[in-house]
C-alpha cells in the first residue's frame, strides 16, 4: 500500500518515502514518491517532494517537471524553502533564467529575512549578471555597452586610467550618451591630485550638463569643487541647481546652505538647511551648519538649540551619505574651522 486515508479524507505519505526523504536517501525517496504519484497523481505534496528528491539526486530536468507541476500554494510549510531552493538551483543549472527568477521571487516573499535565501539571492543575481554580460559580449562585441561594462568593472577595481580609456571608447561610439562624462569626472577626482585635477574634472562635469542639463550629481560636484576653492558665487549657483533638480538631495541642500553662509548670506542659508534637517534629522553636519547660519543671522537662541542637536546626534549617529549621486566627493562634513 502506497498511502492510507486520514480521517479528513486526505492522504498521508508512504512511510518508506518519508523516511528516505528525511534521511537524505534521495534516489530511494525519488523512487518511492514516483510510485506514490501513480496512485495519487494530483498530490502537490508528493509532486513537490519528488521534485526535491530528484533535484538533490542531480536529475534537474526531471525535477523541474515536478516542481512546476506542484501548486506552490499547496506545498507544505516544512519543505517550502527546500522546494524553492531546488527550483532555483535546477533552473540556473539548466540556464532557465526566468524560471529561476520566479522561484527566487517566491522564496524572497516567503522568507524575506532568511540567511539561506539571502545568500542564494546574492549568488543568483551575481550569476545572472555575469551571464547577461557574456551574452552581450558574444552577441554584440562591437557595441558601446561592452566598453561601458568593462569600464565599470575596471572602476570597481580601482584601475582609474584603464577605466577612463574604456569610457572614452564609449564616447567615441556614442558621444552624447548621458552619464559618461560624469563618470570620467569622478575618475579624475579619484586619482591622485595634480595642479589640473579640478579643472580637468570641471570640464567633464560641464560636458555632462551640456548633454544632460538635469543631472543633479554633476551640479553638486561642481558646487563642491567651487566650495573647496572658496568660490562662493559659483558654489551657490551649482548647489542651488542641484537642490532644485532634486529637492530631496540633502547633501546639495547642506552645501547650498553652508556656501550661502560663507558667502555672507546666512539668512538665505537657513531655509535649505532646515529642509536638509528634515530629510536627515540624525545627521550631525546639518545641525552644525544650521547652527552656524542661525548664529550669524543673529538668532542665537535657535542656534543654541541646533548646537545641542549637533552634540546629541554626534554621540553615536553615523553620518548618512548620498553616494549614489554624490560619488567621489562624498557627503557634506562638519568644518571645524568654521567661525561660530
Amino acid at each position: 500500500m502506497f498511502a492510507f486515508a486520514s480521517a479528513n479524507g486526505q492522504t498521508a505519505p508512504s512511510t518508506a518515502a518519508q523516511e528516505a526523504f528525511n534521511r537524505g536517501d534521495w534516489p530511494r525517496a525519488a523512487d518511492e514518491y514516483s510510485k506514490l504519484l501513480k496512485a495519487f497523481p494530483r498530490s502537490a505534496d508528493y509532486q513537490s517532494r519528488l521534485g526535491i528528491a530528484l533535484a538533490q539526486a542531480g536529475q534537474c530536468p526531471e525535477a523541474l517537471t515536478y516542481l512546476h507541476k506542484a501548486d506552490a500554494k499547496l506545498v507544505s510549510g516544512d519543505i517550502k524553502k527546500m522546494f524553492g531552493q531546488a527550483g532555483v538551483r535546477c533552473a540556473m543549472l539548466l540556464n532557465q533564467q526566468e524560471d529561476a527568477i520566479d522561484f527566487l521571487r517566491a522564496l524572497r516573499h516567503d522568507f524575506p529575512r532568511d540567511p539561506d535565501v539571502q545568500f542564494l539571492s546574492v549568488h543568483v543575481f551575481s550569476d545572472l549578471s555575469m551571464r547577461a554580460s557574456q551574452d552581450l559580449l558574444f552577441t554584440n562585441p562591437g557595441a558601446y555597452q561592452v566598453h561601458q561594462l568593462n569600464a565599470e568593472s575596471l572602476e570597481v577595481q580601482g584601475r582609474w586610467d584603464d577605466a577612463m580609456f574604456e569610457y572614452r571608447a564609449v564616447l567615441e561610439k556614442n558621444p552624447n550618451l548621458p552619464g559618461i562624462h560624469y563618470r570620467i569626472g569622478r575618475l579624475i577626482l579619484s586619482k591622485p591630485k595634480t595642479a589640473s585635477t579640478f579643472e580637468d574634472a570641471k570640464k567633464e562635469f560641464e560636458a555632462e550638463l551640456a548633454i544632460n542639463p538635469n543631472n543633479p550629481g554633476s551640479e553638486y560636484v561642481l558646487g563642491e569643487m567651487a566650495r573647496q576653492q572658496e568660490q562662493w558665487p559659483e558654489a551657490i549657483e551649482h548647489f542651488g541647481k542641484a537642490a532644485q533638480l532634486d529637492p530631496n538631495f540633502a547633501d546639495a541642500l547642506i552645501g547650498y546652505g553652508r556656501s550661502l553662509t560663507a558667502g555672507g548670506k546666512p539668512e538665505e542659508a537657513i531655509a535649505p538647511l532646515e529642509r536638509a534637517a528634515k530629510l536627515q534629522p540624525n545627521n550631525p553636519a546639518v545641525h552644525y551648519h544650521l547652527a552656524i547660519a542661525l548664529r550669524r543671522a543673529g538668532k542665537r537662541e535657535d542656534a543654541d538649540k541646533e548646537f545641542a542637536e549637533y552634540k546629541r546626534t554626534s554621540e553615536g549617529a553615523r553620518q548618512l551619505t548620498h553616494d549614489v549621486q554624490v560619488g567621489v566627493l562624498g557627503p557634506q562634513q562638519v568644518d571645524p574651522q568654521a567661525q561660530q
